[in-house]
């Protein structure tokens, strides 16, 4: 309720201070104004939206939120509006991961669109779609709700990053089809992402399949266990400080800080030569903004149980799931628009791995100044 003018002491001291000022002006002083901080950043808000393998308890968030704090990402804020459920260790576990959600019921009943409005996402980390391929639903189906899930990100942020999982192994007891219906839906999700994805909001195809086992991974079939989510987090965490790496616009259209945002950056892999238990590959990254690069970094994920042992023209780091980090040469960093150039490795693979294929992917970075 307002004040009425006569009861307000903050009006008294006002006029006091006036006074004051008057009297200091008269001397030939002036009261000095107080010094402010100036606002800080805000901080990157990543929102983990998928059904209840993300959020009922969906532990691979607290492995992964104390990751990428322990790796020196502090200025994060996982965001959603459903609280954290658990899981033993201190995490930040905001989430929107809706136990039995079927996406292309939240596509159907508009759902997402108030849960953006609530909780502005930078960063959308998406593993969604286990109950619709459970219900026999087709895949067309599925990935047009993604399509609209995608177009609604980018209504609430025309700048929105976003991964995508290819979904981890579903073998139940009670549905003897799924574990098939997982492996079709996940080929058709890299397709998908290179038609959905742009310059401005790309799209990030993080491969959870691989390497995961629904006999030890998971308790039930389904659902992860603490192995599970342990991989879960170790496949997301190279994609998502890729984005944090890359920098996000604070607001939809603002540039960013020079010399911080990246230019965009693709890396297509191919296959030079196989043999019994290992194969030579090579990755192609290429310089696809307006402007120069002055270095860029690929994720290489190798399927089915494939491991990096060699490789040349790069830098290489290796994670316990097997996923590769390859950072660029000293020489071959710097690419102008449209220039490209390749990396190769020697892959070992077990003898039952079938034909050689990987997930790639690469951010580069922007010259400073």
């Amino acid at each position: 309720m307002r004040r009425t003018p006569h009861s307000s002491p903050h009006l008294r001291v006002t006029s006091v201070l006036g006074l004051l000022a008057t009297l200091l002006l008269s001397l030939g002083m002036t009261l000095a104004p107080r010094a402010t901080a100036a606002p800080a950043a805000d901080p990157v808000r990543v929102m983990p939206l998928g059904d209840s393998i993300t959020g009922s308890p969906g532990c691979w968030r607290a492995v992964l939120w104390n990751r990428l704090t322990d790796s020196g990402y502090k200025d994060i804020d996982f965001v959603g509006t459903l609280p954290p459920q658990g899981c033993g260790q201190a995490h930040d576990g905001d989430n929107e991961g809706h136990g039995g959600e079927l996406v292309t019921n939240v596509a159907d009943q508009n759902l997402l669109p108030g849960r953006l409005a609530s909780t502005r996402p930078d960063i959308v980390v998406m593993h969604f779609g286990t109950n619709d391929v459970w219900s026999s639903i087709a895949p067309d189906r599925i990935l047009a709700a993604y399509t609209k899930l995608v177009a609604q990100m980018r209504a609430s942020n025309p700048d929105m990053r976003i991964l995508v999982a290819q979904l981890i192994p579903m073998n139940p007891s009670s549905c003897a089809a799924c574990a098939q219906r997982v492996v079709d839906f996940n080929a058709r999700i890299p397709g998908w992402a290179r038609a959905t994805g742009t310059d401005r909001s790309p799209v990030t195809v993080v491969d959870q399949w691989t390497g995961f086992s629904t006999a030890a991974d998971t308790y039930d079939g389904v659902h992860p266990n603490a192995s599970g989510d342990n991989k879960i987090a170790a496949r997301w965490f190279p994609a998502l400080a890729a984005t944090l790496d890359a920098g996000v616009p604070q607001d939809p259209g603002d540039p960013g800080d020079p010399g911080e945002d990246p230019g965009a950056c693709t890396a297509r892999f191919r296959t030079a030569s196989t043999w019994q238990g290992g194969y030579q590959g090579e990755v192609t990254v290429t310089n696809t903004s307006a402007s120069a690069v002055s270095g860029w970094t690929a994720t290489v994920v190798p399927a089915n149980g494939a491991r990096l042992t060699q490789l040349w023209n790069g830098t290489l780091g290796t994670a316990a799931d097997g996923t590769a980090t390859v950072r660029n040469a000293a020489w071959n960093g710097t690419l102008a628009p449209g220039a490209s150039t390749t990396f190769g490795f020697v892959a070992t693979a077990p003898a039952t791995a079938g034909t050689p294929a990987a997930t790639v992917t690469c951010t580069g970075t922007a010259p400073a100044g």
